[in-house]
């Protein structure tokens, strides 16, 4: 409370996304592009987003709209989230030919 009444005093304000409508929107388009990069698994990642994250063209609406709703810190965030959840979830998994540890594109990779 004492946050918001020094942003509200110095004129700054709060800002929009962190509240909770605005954490809620974030949070939903979060979800559908994670559920669409989960959905288009089988088709070739074509497209890069932050921490090394490949996901398939198709799900480019997706992440345009949950790029746009979320502050570029917590896209961040979350596309670390998810690829350390995958390493993880590939290195138990069951499959032989999957075991094993994932290697990940670096950025000196793709040239733009």
């Amino acid at each position: 409370m004492m946050a918001l009444a020094l942003a509200e005093s110095e004129g700054g304000g709060v800002m929009a996304d962190v509240l909770s409508k605005g954490r809620d929107a974030c949070y939903k388009a979060r979800d559908a592009f994670y559920a669409c990069v989960e959905k288009e698994a089988d088709k070739k990642p074509t497209e890069i987003a932050t921490a090394g994250l490949l996901f398939p063209a198709h799900c480019k609406k997706s992440r345009a709209v949950y790029v746009s709703s979320c502050r570029p810190s917590w896209v961040r965030h979350f596309d670390r989230q998810y690829c350390a959840k995958k390493r993880v979830q590939r290195l138990l998994d069951s499959d032989d030919s999957r075991r094993g540890p994932m290697t990940l594109p670096q950025p000196s990779t793709f040239k733009s």
